[in-house]
């Protein structure tokens, strides 16, 4: 149950690089207390997403910008990645800056400049963004895309010639360049030799007042050094503000998803309406019906069926096992078992092959054996489960004495009564059952049937009486 999606190819480098992801944004318009390049998209905060695409290249070294408020951010970056703190967010020439400051730069390195808020940025178009940049032998190689409506986005102006000449951010724009439909993706790579200097000179001479990237590509395109772009998809360089934009970049990524666990022989009846963090494993021959949530550290052999409408988390389930209107929280489920519909399975519970657990029954910690039947209507915690042993509907391990959690021990073969209370700790033995109705407060021996309820007694005409107290004006029965 190791199966995972292809994994990406080794990290290949093309040129020598040092990345620097942009990350001490303020996020304000996400009005949220999360900073925003933590919040998650398919599972992942959306900075591990840019520095995974970046890591394809093999930098020397990956420098993260930071605010100073940050330590969220800095707590989930890998142990190889350098934070610095940017303490006033004066634009993101100002943050390159910054990260320049902790680089030591060879003459023949290249500096990758990647914002941290691009979580759909692959791989394959930053290595071809590189090669591109190496065979120009550019100044500066800028990635672009044309976007019906580019809105908010910095302008790629060219010359008569095709070539760039600059990038106006969006609120600097003329009326003329406000109708150009190519957009710059905010992600460049940078001749090293000239970097430092070049930054430098940017002043801030515009709307916002902000020391702009762009103004670094207008100021190599002056000095007379070449710029290149690579024109990739615009919904590669989706960049994200807002929590609208949040959703719309997580459904490019979950789509994505869903069709590389397709082309791995996963089939889902509507891959629009199903949810895979990128840390779920799958193997071939998985069913996944529309509604299922798989997230975490969850694994699902081959042949077993999801759904409809599941939450998974941190669970591995065996073959050919089925799974529907369920919740499952760091659970194991073997083999050829069956889990729902309405069934809720707590951390801790192991199902083992052929188990089922049915309509309405909760698990908490326990332990269901091979062939072990909870079918419907039923609590079972802290509770061990012999293998084809069976609960009736209504059965209730009443495990908590307001202090601890007490064991409860059912034999293999054993078959408890509807509506049985079981007080733990209790130990019901092998074969052994409980008649319907009893609340079992001492261990039951092997074979044995265990009755624990009052005598039924039958009061003659009560009906007639009580109708004719009612109607003398009194309540009592």
């Amino acid at each position: 149950m190791d199966s995972r999606q292809s994994p990406p190819d080794p990290p290949k480098r093309v040129l020598p690089i040092r990345a620097v992801v942009l990350g001490a944004g303020s996020g304000s318009r996400m009005k949220s207390t999360l900073p925003k390049v933590i919040h998650p998209v398919a599972g992942r905060p959306m900075i591990e997403w840019v520095i995974e695409a970046t890591s394809s290249l093999d930098p020397i070294q990956t420098v993260v910008v930071v605010r100073s408020d940050a330590h969220q951010v800095t707590e989930i970056l890998p142990d190889e990645v350098t934070p610095v703190v940017q303490p006033r967010q004066l634009g993101t020439a100002h943050a390159l800056q910054i990260a320049l400051g902790v680089v030591h730069l060879d003459e023949n390195e290249h500096v990758l400049v990647v914002p941290a808020d691009t979580p759909l940025i692959t791989a394959q178009t930053l290595e071809k963004m590189t090669k591109l940049h190496r065979r120009t032998g550019s100044a500066v190689t800028c990635l672009t895309a044309k976007m019906d409506d580019p809105t908010g986005y910095g302008r790629v102006v060219r010359n008569g010639w095709g070539r760039v000449e600059r990038i106006v951010e969006h609120a600097d724009t003329t009326t003329s360049e406000r109708e150009i439909n190519e957009i710059n993706g905010g992600i460049y790579l940078f001749d090293g030799a000239l970097i430092r200097e070049a930054v430098g000179r940017v002043e801030r001479a515009n709307a916002q007042g902000e020391y702009y990237l762009p103004d670094v590509v207008a100021i190599l395109g002056a000095d007379g050094h070449g710029i290149s772009a690579y024109q990739t998809t615009a919904e590669e360089l989706s960049g994200i503000n807002t929590q609208d934009q949040l959703a719309l970049v997580a459904e490019i990524a979950r789509l994505r998803i869903n069709r590389g666990w397709m082309r791995q022989g996963v089939w889902m009846q509507d891959a629009g309406r199903v949810y895979i963090d990128t840390t779920v494993r799958l193997q071939a021959g998985v069913r996944i019906r529309p509604g299922v949530h798989l997230e975490g550290d969850t694994t699902v052999a081959g042949g077993t069926e999801l759904g409809p409408d599941c939450f998974i988390s941190d669970s591995r389930i065996g073959p050919d096992s089925k799974v529907w209107y369920s919740v499952l929280r760091d659970v194991s489920v073997g083999a050829r078992a069956m889990v729902g519909p309405y069934a809720s399975l707590r951390p801790g519970t192991v199902l083992a092959d052929g188990a089922k657990v049915g309509t309405f029954v909760e698990v908490k910690d326990s332990e269901i054996g091979a062939g072990a039947k909870v079918s419907h209507l039923a609590y079972v915690g802290d509770t061990e489960v012999g293998e084809n042993a069976n609960l009736g509907a209504g059965t209730i391990t009443a495990n908590y004495d307001g202090y601890e959690k007490h064991p409860t021990r059912i034999g293999r073969g054993a078959l408890i009564g509807s509506n049985t209370v079981l007080v733990a700790p209790v130990e019901v033995g092998d074969e052994a059952f409980t008649a319907a109705g009893s609340a079992i407060t001492k261990d039951v021996s092997e074979g044995a049937l265990a009755v624990e309820r009052s005598t039924q007694r039958e009061i003659s005409e009560y009906s007639r009486r009580r109708q004719e107290r009612y109607e003398a004006g009194t309540s009592q029965d």
